[in-house]
């Protein structure tokens, strides 16, 4: 098999599932927005919109790992107790309004450790991922290179993500909220944010940030709130 990125062929056969998947979402994105007038339309497409994902790339998964189990926001499906996909879409409240800030996510987890991670957002055709003990890397057609998280520590120079947090924990000079955790995650591991603080979500939607942040130099604990930084700064 020829490799499409850096990195194993289960790696690559998750990226090239990723991509046949994000194809048919970005159709359904342009569907999407010229549901506008009618926010209850929309949400009920982005569901049903979410709920194909599942079924379209569940098949491929199956070729990577035929008897791994399926955890997704909306499913589980047992598998052999060993291997397990951990797949969201991300952002599907930005998908709704025709915002492009969403993203899927896919880890591939094996006893209770994530040994893959890919973050992808479909509209830009943008990769993050990382495998265990091998660091994170960001892919595109036009740009490919390992990606390291942030050394800044300074309040005035800290840029941070936030979801659903009241006020400024890091006393932060810029403040984002994007709506989109998994690419935040991804973010934070690329050096693009400082540090990414939220309420307790659900696992699937951060899996694969989880891999990606720690591969990247970072610190992310989950307790009860998710927290990931750089490790130079405390929040």
């Amino acid at each position: 098999m020829e490799l499409l990125i850096k990195g194993s062929p289960e790696l690559n056969k998750m990226f090239m599932a990723l991509q046949r998947t994000a194809s048919g979402l970005r159709h359904d994105f342009g569907e999407v927005e010229s549901l506008q007038q009618s926010l209850r339309g929309a949400r009920d497409f982005v569901h049903r919109a979410a709920a194909r994902i599942e079924d379209s790339i569940l098949s491929d998964l199956l070729l990577v790992r035929p008897s791994a189990g399926l955890l997704t926001p909306n499913m589980i499906r047992d598998g052999d107790g060993r291997d397990e996909f951990v797949l969201a879409l991300s952002g599907a409240a930005n998908f709704v309004r025709g915002n492009p800030r969403f993203a899927i996510s896919l880890a591939l987890r094996s006893m209770d450790e994530t040994k893959i991670a890919l973050v992808y957002s479909p509209i830009d055709e943008y990769l993050y991922y990382a495998e265990s003990g091998s660091g994170a890397f960001a892919y595109s057609a036009f740009h490919s290179a390992r990606i390291r998280v942030s050394n800044l520590s300074e309040p005035s120079d800290l840029t941070v993500a936030y979801n659903n947090i009241n006020g400024n924990p890091a006393n932060a000079a810029n403040v984002r909220y994007t709506g989109c955790p998994a690419m935040d995650l991804a973010w934070v591991a690329a050096g693009k944010f400082d540090a990414f603080q939220s309420n307790t979500l659900d696992y699937a939607e951060v899996a694969a940030g989880d891999l990606l942040v720690r591969e990247a130099g970072g610190k992310i604990e989950m307790g009860a709130d998710l927290i990931a930084t750089n490790g130079k700064i405390e929040l």
